[in-house]
Parts: C-alpha cells; structure tokens; sequence
C-alpha cells in the first residue's frame, strides 16, 4: 500500500493507489455490481413475467432497487468513502438522469425492434457497470477514498 498524505481523513487532495488497491476496488465493485444485478434481473424478471406492462416500467423499477443496493454497498466497502451521504447519492442521481433516459430508449428501441427483452437487459447492465465505475471512482467518491472508519482502521 503506498503512502501518501493525501490518504488521511477529510483530504480533498489527489489520491494515489497502488496497482493492486485499484485492481481491488475493481474486483469489489464488480462483484457488487453482480449481485446488483441479480436483483436487477429478478425484480425484472418478476415484473416482466406477472405483468402486462411494456419493458420501460419494469426496467425503471428493477433499475432503482439495484441502484439502492449498489450504492450502499459501493460506497461502504468498494470505495470505503466517508463522504457525505446525501451529496454523494446527488451525484449518483444525477449519473442515472443521464443513463436512465438514454437506457430506457435504447431498450425500448431495440425490444420493440424485436429484440430479447433479457439479451437488452444484460447489455444495459454491462454498459451501466463499466460506465458508473468510472463515474463513482473519478467524480463521486473522488478524494474521499478509504476515509470511512473501516478504511482507518486497516490503515493504523
């Protein structure tokens, strides 16, 4: 693990990582992601199978539980982030007011075009996996990076 003064808690300052701290922040979120996206597919999967109702509002649903679970579990163990809860969940907002629309007409798009509603599904969930990594790691919880109380004490 390197170190650096820029690590402690409250610094804004650029943070450095090392290989292995970053190949394991992209493991972790992963695996996150995975099983936010097991929910993900079964509230989907649900809703698709029980209902009548058209792909967008059984997408937008199962998006939303998956973006709960994710978020919590990014922000304590992936990120270990002691960041303001609400400013962070703000940023996360404000990704999905971008991806959610563009994902929604895309998947509307392409399943109206005949396309399998789950085929659609998992593409969108890896598009959303890549892209909300790199706006987690670079923009939400940048600079407050293993600032938690679980990251202090593996520090110490």
């Amino acid at each position: 693990m390197t170190q650096d003064n820029d690590r402690r808690p409250g610094s804004h300052g650029a943070q450095k990582f090392s290989r292995r701290e970053n190949l394991g922040q992209a493991a972790k979120f992963i695996i996150f992601s995975i099983s936010a996206g097991i929910i993900q597919t079964l509230a989907f999967t649900l809703l698709n199978e029980i209902t009548a109702w058209a792909y967008t509002p059984c997408y937008l649903i199962a998006l939303a539980l998956s973006v709960l679970w994710n978020f919590t579990l990014n922000r304590e163990f992936t990120f270990k982030s002691a960041n303001n809860v609400p400013v962070a969940m703000i940023k996360v907002a404000l990704f999905y007011c971008v991806f959610t629309p563009l994902s929604t007409w895309w998947g509307a798009a392409l399943t109206d075009a005949g396309w399998n509603e789950y085929l659609v599904l998992f593409g969108t969930m890896a598009v959303n996996l890549t892209t909300e990594f790199l706006y987690d790691r670079f923009f939400v919880f940048r600079g407050t990076i293993n600032t938690n109380k679980r990251a202090q004490r593996h520090m110490m």
